[in-house]
């Protein structure tokens, strides 16, 4: 699966293909002109609760991925989700934006490990 993630913040790069939004709120001071985001899907977001929760705690890695995943089950999540694998169906490279410091514990990897484990898995 063609599944990249990068910060919201950094420039558009010419191989990322598709960017893909999936953050609840517009990144803060970020432009949308140069942004260069092609879709914003908010719904694949976690909700505001279990965000405040996680607060980006690598303790609760593997907690916060498990309740994401219970999230994007969710019916609210399927029309977000069927945008998002028919993107990656048609598009050679996927990325997925986020606006968080970390990295390596970010909704956009939760994301990416859910989609590529294949759903009831991840």
């Amino acid at each position: 699966m063609p599944l990249r993630i990068r910060r919201a913040y950094d420039p558009p790069a010419p191989d990322d293909g598709c960017r893909v939004l999936v953050d609840r709120l517009w990144p803060r001071g970020l432009k949308r002109e140069t942004a260069g985001v092609d879709r914003w899907l908010r719904e694949l977001a976690p909700s505001n609760e279990l965000r405040t929760w996680f607060a980006h705690d690598p303790a609760r890695w593997d907690e916060f991925r498990q309740r994401y995943a219970e999230e994007l089950q969710a019916p609210a999540a399927t029309a977000a989700l069927a945008e998002l694998r028919s993107l990656i169906a048609v598009h050679p490279v996927v990325t997925l934006l986020y606006a968080a410091r970390d990295t390596t514990c970010n909704n956009a990897e939760a994301l990416r490990l859910w989609l590529e484990a294949g759903p009831g898995k991840g």
